[in-house]
């Protein structure tokens, strides 16, 4: 472990370096914020957070750097965002390693996370030669109305433990090409990987001159009541709970200011009669129980129709008890630790509640203290309905069986929960997938056929419906998030036409 916090230059926390100065007072703080190691339950490291007056210095910081960002052409400012890429790429393998020690998951999505960073910084590079507007034919004679972009200003990103990079990568890469400084907030469970990032960020605007495009402050919810509430930043992107979502939108929205909300899910997979089961049990299988079952697109229903129910059940059972469950950075490890010991606490509630509304447990629902004070089974409970435990979200490695005898059946139930993120289904008949893809099926901002419902790749936008916040991440056109819109009309005439054709005076 020492040797990789030294290969990130993690062997002494210094916030004095997040905003890209090396220099500048930093107060004592009479607390620390400890990264543990949710393997062993151990500390790793103690961070020293940020204050209200570190905050205020940042801020400004930031502020200073957009007033010059904003000018620097697109082109020419994604090719700092390449270089982070290339950065990334120097340190993939123990930028992914330090995820799975700090997170939990296994050291391939660690490192598949680091690698989603480095996809968004390309899809990134080619978006900041990109960012049209449209051009729109005038009412008036010899008028040109057109539409253009401009930048938004400094963004708040507050984002969650189970993504400690990506999601954060998601949003700088796009707002950084789109002329927009970013102040990030990283979960207090994670709060290293954000510090060796930041480290990465400061070497890559050194190289160019700049300081304030990337920022950290490291803190607990005092510092994100003072990014939701501050008038300075046009835009928030929160990931988290619904309930924390909730209260964000409602601070940000009094001060008239945007959220890009991604919230939770209670993500499902149909498996018609007619799938190919093979391919159905491996992503399931992923879809529950990768990352612990910690991810907001974990698959945590299956709606299986009756007549394959008993057999794709008997699969799944098999599959499950192949899981190699234990130290994530260890070769052949599937499944790793729940992030803290409230997870675990909160899983075993869960349980306990699906078989009190006449659950049946197939598979799992045991810790294992005998790997570690956060080890867990990976879960099957076959319900007789979609009852109240079953429409919450836990973010553990449960997954529901719940049967269909009607493709109707299997897409009120999919729709039947007030999250709305990700979804599939299972078909080799054209109809059915298309039925499901219609705007009378899935409900989801992502819907996927023959693929499972969790690992989105950078192109297509992410985000989703209902309970889930509504915004979108990453790809497509979700780049206009972070920009302010602005309509122009030149008159190139000597005559003054009002539109509508009013005449005045």
């Amino acid at each position: 472990m020492e040797a990789l916090l030294k290969k990130l230059r993690l062997e002494s926390v210094n916030l004095g370096s997040c905003c890209g100065r090396d220099r500048w007072p930093l107060e004592t703080h009479s607390q620390h914020l400890i990264s543990f190691n949710p393997t062993t339950g151990n500390p790793i490291a103690a961070v020293i957070p940020a204050t209200n007056d570190s905050y205020e210095h940042i801020m400004e910081i930031a502020q200073t750097a957009f007033s010059t960002w904003r000018e620097i052409p697109a082109p020419k400012r994604g090719l700092l965002v390449r270089d982070l890429g290339n950065h990334l790429r120097t340190n993939l393998e123990p930028l992914g390693e330090l995820i799975s020690l700090e997170m939990g998951k296994i050291k391939a999505e660690g490192v598949g996370e680091v690698q989603e960073m480095i996809d968004v910084c390309d899809f990134a590079v080619g978006l900041s030669r990109q960012l049209y507007g449209l051009t729109m034919a005038s009412e008036r004679p010899q008028h040109r109305m057109f539409e253009q972009w401009h930048p938004l200003g400094p963004i708040g990103v507050i984002t969650a433990f189970n993504f400690p990079a990506a999601v954060w990568s998601w949003n700088a890469a796009i707002a950084a090409v789109c002329g927009d400084p970013i102040i990030w907030k990283p979960s207090e469970l994670a709060p290293l990987t954000a510090i060796a990032i930041q480290h990465i960020v400061n070497d890559v605007m050194a190289d160019y001159g700049l300081f304030g495009i990337f920022n950290l402050v490291v803190g607990g919810p005092q510092i994100g009541r003072l990014l939701t509430q501050d008038k300075r930043l046009p835009l928030i992107s929160f990931t988290g709970s619904i309930r924390t979502g909730r209260a964000v939108a409602q601070t940000v929205a009094d001060r008239l200011g945007r959220t890009l909300l991604e919230l939770g899910g209670n993500n499902a997979i149909i498996v018609a009669p007619d799938a190919d089961l093979d391919l159905a049990t491996r992503a399931i299988l992923f879809g529950a129980v990768g990352t612990a079952g910690q991810r907001c697109t974990s698959t945590r229903r299956l709606i299986m129709h009756s007549s394959i129910a008993a057999n794709l059940t008997e699969r799944l059972q098999h599959a499950y008890a192949q899981v190699q469950i234990g130290d994530p950075l260890a070769e052949g490890t599937l499944m790793g630790p729940l992030v803290t010991t409230v997870a675990v606490s909160q899983m075993e509630t869960a349980v306990a509640q699906a078989i009190q509304e006449g659950g049946e447990l197939i598979y799992g629902g045991r810790t294992r203290p005998d790997l570690g004070p956060q080890f867990v089974e990976p879960t099957l409970i076959k319900m007789p309905a979609q009852s109240p435990i079953v429409q919450e979200e836990t973010f553990a490695p449960i997954l529901y069986l719940l049967e269909y005898n009607t493709l109707e059946e299997a897409i009120n139930l999919h729709n039947g929960v007030s999250q709305g993120l990700s979804s599939a289904i299972f078909t080799d008949s054209m109809q059915t997938a298309e039925r499901f893809l219609s705007a009378a099926g899935s409900d989801c901002g992502i819907a996927n056929v023959n693929i499972g419902t969790s690992g989105a790749e950078i192109g297509g936008a992410f985000g989703g419906e209902k309970d889930t916040g509504g915004g979108r991440e990453s790809g497509s056109d979700a780049w206009k998030t972070y920009m302010r819109r602005q309509t122009n009309t030149i008159n190139w005439s000597k005559q003054l036409p009002l539109a509508q054709g009013i005449q005045f005076g």
